[in-house]
Parts: C-alpha cells; structure tokens; sequence
C-alpha cells in the first residue's frame, strides 16, 4: 500500500531490533517485485539471507547495521545508511572506496579503526541519542536533544558514551581533541525539566 501511493522509490528497512519483527524472506520476494521497491537496508544482520537476496532479488543492498558494513560491502551491498557515518563520513567513504577497489586490507583497517567508535555509539543508549550528544560536543550540530520517545542519555549513560570515545584512537576524518560534551543539554530529549531530576 505504501509503494502504491507513492511515485519515489522505496527502501524495505529491515530493523527487528526496532520494530520487533523481522522482515521475512517470502515478504522480500513479494515487494521486489513491486515497481517502486528498489532497495533493502539490512540492520539484522543475517549474512545468509544478504547473500540470498543480493542474488535473487536484484535490490539494491545498504547496510543499516554499522558493525557489518564491511561484511555487506563484501558480499556486494551498494553502500550504507548508517548512524556512526554521521560522525565519520570520511572513514565509510574510504572503506567503501578500499572495497570497490578489491582493496580489502585497506577497508578491514577502515573498519577496524571504526570498531570501538561504533561500540561507543550504538551500545548505551539508541545511536541517534549518542550521535547527537557526540556531535553537539563536537560543536557540529546546535543542539543534542531528541524527540520523544527518544531521550537524552542519563548521566551514567553520557559516562559510558565518553569512555567509549576515549577509546576511539585513529579514524580517518575524525579528531577528538575539541570534544566537550554537554550533558546538562541533552538530558530529558523532548521532556520538559522537573526540579530535582536529570529529565
């Protein structure tokens, strides 16, 4: 119905992780074969079921799990969406670029530089708050806050997402030195402040 009602091209977003439901292999077979469905983007993980599809689908591929961006480069995914690529564009623009030049040594030290920014990011709470309290603290973004349901990290979770960027050591692209995190800023996403909380 959805891809009936529109002219744009659709991408399937696969995401059980989210949604609580995983998208099954006959339901991709179906929407392929829509006009308007062009594209899946995978953040379940299933190497398997990419190859399948990659093979059987003729769909574009993006890879919508940051950790296995390079798994599905490798197995012939066009590219990614991605939430740690907010932070380092450059590093995914060269793993793709090392991957499309069958340079794997060069994307694998891509992806290993990535690593423990990924685990930084998507681990404590969900990416997009920990992008953007990331962002904001490196003065790229106005502001940290998010809309519900989303919420700013508690302060233990801002901690554990400071460590983890303390961790991070060389990726293409990205530099640290200036990072001031704001925690007071982020705290509550679209909440309204309640004397004597963090929300």
């Amino acid at each position: 119905m959805i891809a009936d009602a529109t002219d744009l091209p659709v991408i399937l977003y696969d995401i059980p992780g989210r949604t609580g439901v995983a998208i099954s292999y006959d339901t991709f077979h179906r929407a392929a074969k829509h006009p308007n469905v062009v594209a899946i983007k995978d953040a379940k993980g299933d190497l398997a079921q990419t190859t399948r599809l990659l093979l059987e689908t003729g769909l574009m591929y993006f890879s919508g799990d940051d950790s296995n961006v390079l798994p599905h480069l490798s197995l012939g995914a066009t590219g990614l969406i991605g939430v740690t690529a907010n932070l380092a564009p450059h590093a995914y623009r060269a793993m793709v670029d090392a991957t499309n030049a069958n340079d794997f040594h060069s994307a694998l030290k891509v992806h290993n530089a990535l690593e423990p920014l990924q685990r930084a990011i998507m681990t404590h709470v969900p990416g997009t708050v920990a992008a953007k309290y990331v962002l904001h603290g490196l003065g790229l973004i106005n502001s940290p806050r998010v809309r519900l349901p989303l919420v700013g990290p508690e302060d233990h979770e801002a901690a554990a997402i400071e460590n983890g960027i303390d961790q991070v050591e060389s990726v293409p692209g990205l530099n640290f030195d200036n990072f001031r995190p704001d925690r007071n800023a982020a705290a509550g996403g679209a909440l309204p402040k309640v004397a004597g909380t963090t929300r």
